[in-house]
């Protein structure tokens, strides 16, 4: 508890101006978030910004996903908000554990928030995405599967497509989806689980499906720009044009942000690649999709 107090109170103090926690009532319940703009929010007062969305994992608040995550950098280098979302009792509701239509209303409470953010923020809302690590990747997938109509497109660090969601999901989403999975994850398995989620490579195949790009082209390359640190990346990629979906494997990968700082959640988290700087490469991705 006092490590998370520390961490809440580095969040709060560390970006005065720019970072600041808030918060909304959503069906009775009150929901915490953090928000963080760039310098370029200020500077540019006429310009509408994209948004990212980074849930955390599992047990991890909002501060420790953005300590953790070190997103704010890549807001600050290529200009987008980030918000930091806070799960009741730190989850998030992909039918793992709670029941996927009467838990926690976490796709209602991403909506009101959403909401409220246009209306206090200069937000481009063809520019709005998800991320997450672990429960938090969980969830991003859940959004792109029932927010289509919101989100341009989502990033989701090991965690590949929950079986809940799989099976609530009927009506076909045209989002762009990044995986990003360690085949070393101890944690969320890359061969996946039997029903409970979806293997990193079926994952890849089910959103080619929907958003009818079987055919599309696609390319592939392998990434190892530390030979020291024990993995390397494969990446795959088709696009049609309009979106992508994505598979970075991380060959020995573990269940870890890339390029992050050791951080320890008490978890045999594995190694964490260092032949891609997660921040950027998510970006990139999201970034060329527009809703």
């Amino acid at each position: 508890m006092k490590i998370l107090i520390t961490l809440l109170i580095l969040a709060c103090t560390s970006f005065p101006a720019l970072a600041q926690v808030q918060s909304l009532v959503h069906k009775e319940e009150k929901r915490r978030y953090l928000v963080y703009t760039p310098p370029a929010y200020a500077s540019q007062p006429q310009k509408a910004f994209p948004l990212v969305f980074n849930f955390h994992g599992g047990g991890m608040s909002m501060a420790e996903q953005m300590l953790y995550t070190q997103m704010n950098r890549a807001a600050d280098r290529h200009g987008f908000i980030v918000v930091y979302p806070l799960g009741i009792k730190q989850d998030w509701n992909v039918g793992f554990g709670m029941p996927y239509l009467e838990g926690s209303d976490d796709i209602g409470y991403t909506e009101a928030l959403l909401a409220k953010l246009k209306l206090e923020y200069r937000i481009d809302s063809s520019r709005v995405y998800a991320t997450g690590l672990s429960r938090g990747g969980f969830f991003a997938l859940r959004i792109a599967a029932e927010l289509p109509q919101l989100f341009a497109a989502v990033a989701s660090v090991g965690a590949p497509m929950p079986e809940p969601v799989v099976q609530h999901h009927t009506k076909p989403s045209k989002v762009g989806v990044l995986l990003v999975h360690g085949t070393a994850d101890q944690v969320v398995a890359y061969g996946g689980k039997p029903a409970g989620y979806l293997s990193a490579q079926d994952s890849y195949g089910y959103w080619l499906k929907q958003n009818g790009m079987e055919a599309a082209g696609s390319s592939g390359r392998v990434i190892d720009a530390d030979p020291l640190d024990g993995t390397d990346v494969i990446w795959r990629e088709q696009t049609n044009g309009a979106r992508s979906v994505a598979l970075a494997t991380l060959r020995e990968g573990g269940h870890a942000w890339p390029g992050a700082d050791g951080f320890n959640v008490g978890l045999p988290i594995g190694k964490t690649t260092r032949d891609i700087d997660g921040n950027e490469v998510i970006w990139q991705f999201l970034g060329k999709h527009r809703r």
